[in-house]
């Protein structure tokens, strides 16, 4: 089955129920060191990993970590451009959950990005990307605890998918010429328009399939949160993109007024309950002039249509979310993705978890990470039905490698998220806990102590950070 890595001969598999894994006392985790500062960071994290599992359960669970290889260390141990081997693949597959540091994404031809590769391959189609500050990290913010959300991206579809065509090419001025001449001016709504003969092409898929698994997922954790937490907000710009974007508005929607109808209401369902229970006299007509703005100048049809919109509200949840009831469920709204920008920044603590697509994500989870302290504080992970995988979010950093200096942060948290979803709970607060303390005391390393007030002399090496933190547990 493998070729140059032998599997641990103790330790179990993690199997997968449902979507959910199962995991035994002894798990066998695959791990991918990582290219650059990968040296430096992931023993350092493995050092935290396993502490904190020795303390929260004296010695009763282990994981059993097995070592494999992708980026630059795989070419070095497979030859030239075995960026990713199949013994890696294989290892992933078998064992169900990994962790992993940066990787180089190779120049050239071939492989576009070892991570997008390892999700694509693996069908992780949730990326999963905490925000959360912690006291004391220096932030250009004047509120960063404001913020605390997770972002729920898409990962398998949309423009990631990297389906394109190059201007120039046979096949892409085939392409433009079946749009120009068949597709686009079947399509009324398209008018005249045309595309320029000298453009290259990017094909945007997005499923009804790949759209509502991951909002399934986002609503699903939402039902783990405090109270206050519950709530999805679906991102998107589906004012534009009325049939990608805007789709996936309204199948995530769908999914959680009928899968989830017990648990969710959408924030328009509870502007209806609200306004009846302020008011219980209130006709369907005068409750739609205060949902929607201009209801008077709408058309007959229109003014109509919202008409029965809230009589089907009151008909099918009147009575079970009615009286105050939708305070207790799960709120479901969406936002336009420019505005959602804006709101993490202004309002953000009206926000708790983002389901996005792929790019929007993309932006969406570094802009939120700057706010609370920027990728070396950001975890990330990706996860689908029958895998998973742990990754630090920021890159290689190759000019630091080997010399003890960068922040291990962002694959530590990334070995917390991983302990959690593991279910080894008390192990994954220990480290928060260790972290936290060790930020606030200024036990930090030196990107952290050089924008703390006062610069925090002399920092910490990597090492010594992992030192601290299981000092502070």
């Amino acid at each position: 089955m493998y070729t140059k890595i032998v599997p641990p001969n103790t330790g179990s598999r993690i199997t997968f129920k449902a979507g959910e894994p199962i995991t035994p006392d002894n798990p066998i985790i695959p791990y991918i060191r990582g290219d650059g500062t990968g040296v430096d960071i992931w023993p350092a994290a493995q050092k935290v990993l396993d502490a904190a599992v020795e303390a929260a359960y004296g010695g009763q669970r282990k994981i059993i970590w097995f070592k494999v290889y992708a980026g630059d260390e795989a070419c070095e141990k497979y030859g030239v451009y075995q960026y990713l081997p199949e013994d890696t693949l294989t290892a992933i597959r078998e064992f169900g959950v990994a962790i992993k540091g940066p990787l180089t994404t190779p120049i050239g031809g071939g492989i576009r990005s070892l991570n997008v590769a390892l999700r694509q391959m693996n069908d992780l189609y949730a990326c999963v990307r905490p925000c959360k500050y912690y006291p004391g990290v220096p932030s250009p913010h004047k509120s960063p605890e404001k913020l605390d959300v997770i972002i729920y991206r898409e990962n398998t579809e949309d423009l990631y998918l990297g389906l394109e065509w190059r201007q120039g090419t046979e096949i892409c001025d085939r392409l433009i010429k079946l749009l120009n001449t068949d597709l686009i001016p079947a399509t009324p709504e398209h008018g005249n328009k045309q595309i320029p003969l000298d453009a290259g092409i990017g094909v945007k898929p997005i499923s009804k399939t790949g759209s509502q698994r991951l909002v399934r997922r986002a609503l699903k954790h939402a039902l783990r949160l405090p109270k206050g937490k519950q709530k999805v907000t679906l991102v998107h710009k589906g004012n534009i993109m009325k049939y990608t974007e805007g789709a996936f508005r309204d199948w995530g929607y769908e999914l959680a007024t009928t899968e989830f109808r017990d648990h969710c209401v959408t924030e328009r369902e509870s502007w209806v309950l609200s306004n009846l229970e302020n008011n219980p006299n209130l006709s369907l007509e005068d409750n739609a002039r205060q949902i929607e703005p201009g209801y008077d100048a709408l058309t007959p049809e229109k003014q109509a249509a919202i008409c029965a919109e809230i009589k089907h509200i009151l008909e099918s949840i009147g009575e079970s979310h009615g009286g105050g009831n939708w305070k207790d469920k799960v709120m479901v709204d969406d936002r336009i993705a420019d505005s959602i920008f804006q709101q993490i920044q202004t309002r953000p603590d009206e926000y708790s978890i983002l389901a996005t697509m792929n790019l929007n994500g993309d932006y969406l989870s570094d802009a939120a990470a700057a706010i609370v302290g920027g990728l070396g504080m950001g975890p990330g992970a990706n996860i689908g039905d029958r895998c998973a995988i742990f990754e630090a979010t920021h890159g290689t950093a190759p000019k630091h490698a080997g010399l003890d200096r960068v922040n291990p942060g962002s694959v530590i948290l990334s070995g917390v998220m991983m302990l959690e979803y593991m279910g080894w709970q008390e192990a994954a607060d220990l480290i928060k806990q260790g972290l936290g303390a060790s930020i606030l005391k200024g036990e930090v390393t030196y990107d952290l102590a050089r924008m703390m007030e006062p610069p925090v002399e002399p920092p910490l090496k990597c090492s010594e950070f992992a030192d601290a933190i299981i000092k502070n547990f």
